[in-house]
């Protein structure tokens, strides 16, 4: 396990201080604030560790209330909706300096069987054969808003091998393209022992889902992202619902696109499927989407 990934996995462990009632910290992101995977990471960690066992996440409903402050302690309350026979619904509020700044709603069922279909796994090129972040994000260091915002990506991403099938937003300013994108990624080392759990592979898939969501919004409109300066904005919601098991550790195609932006906010909506086409996880987003002001 990398040293990056035990970094991150610390961070996901947050600290339980009453019963229902935990408490995170966070790290430096490429924005000035909390990034939005993290917060609904932890809180979904949180809600996991008030639900048995053998009860696993299936599904996911957040907001996104206020930017989060990144040198504060961010506190989780755990409201222990309902337990069922089948299913485990939890809400939990992560709040700063008084204030609520996230919202989520988890449910969470023991295994049974069920009718099976799918949708079929999107074309992929094989991720081995894809450049490593290190290798392409410093090609487009000259069209970033600062020098070190590669430096600043790379350490973010640290703990997670995110490969573009085809060039990011950042790489192709101006150049107005289809809203679809793709991205492998998987966690940068094996989870193994004490960690290797299911709540911990959805709490990571969770994580890594906000990295990239909503830059097919980007993608039909030629623009570059934050990044670059040339769009402002952040997300607002986000649901994601847990199909099929799998594993974070092992590689996971992000097959996104955005089927409208309008009224200063875009809609990203995906698929998430292991490397033997399984289709593991759906997921939507909405962010505001706005461009600067001269």
């Amino acid at each position: 396990m990398s040293e990056a990934l035990e970094s991150l996995l610390d961070l996901l462990d947050i600290e339980r201080i009453e019963e229902n009632i935990f408490r995170g910290r966070s790290r430096s992101a490429v924005v000035p604030r909390v990034f939005g995977g993290q917060v609904a990471a932890q809180a979904l960690v949180a809600a996991g560790r008030t639900v048995p066992e053998d009860r696993l996440a299936h599904s996911l409903h957040a907001y996104f209330l206020r930017a989060g402050d990144p040198g504060a302690p961010i506190v989780y309350s755990v409201d222990r909706i309902r337990d069922g026979r089948s299913f485990t619904t939890r809400r939990v509020v992560a709040v700063q300096h008084g204030q609520p700044i996230f919202h989520l709603s988890a449910s969470f069922q023991t295994y049974e069987e069920g009718m099976e279909h799918q949708a079929p796994m999107p074309p992929a090129p094989d991720p081995e054969t894809l450049p490593t972040a290190a290798e392409l994000l410093p090609r487009y260091a000259e069209v970033l808003s600062d020098p070190v915002v590669v430096e600043r990506i790379l350490e973010a991403r640290a703990a997670v091998d995110l490969r573009y099938v085809d060039a990011p937003p950042f790489g192709t300013v101006g150049e107005v393209r289809e809203p679809r994108s793709q991205v492998w990624f998987r966690t940068n080392g094996k989870l193994d022992g004490a960690v290797d759990d299911p709540l911990l592979h959805a709490v990571l898939a969770t994580y890594v889902s906000d990295m990239t969501l909503l830059d097919s919004i980007l993608l039909a409109h030629g623009r570059g992202g934050w990044v670059t300066g040339d769009v402002v904005g952040a997300s607002l919601d986000h649901a994601m619902w847990f199909h099929r098991p799998f594993r974070a550790d092992e590689w996971l195609l992000y097959d996104q696109e955005s089927p409208s932006a309008s009224g200063g906010r875009g809609l990203g909506q995906a698929r998430i499927y292991t490397q033997d086409g399984r289709l593991a996880i759906s997921v939507i987003q909405e962010g505001v989407v706005r461009v600067p002001r001269q």
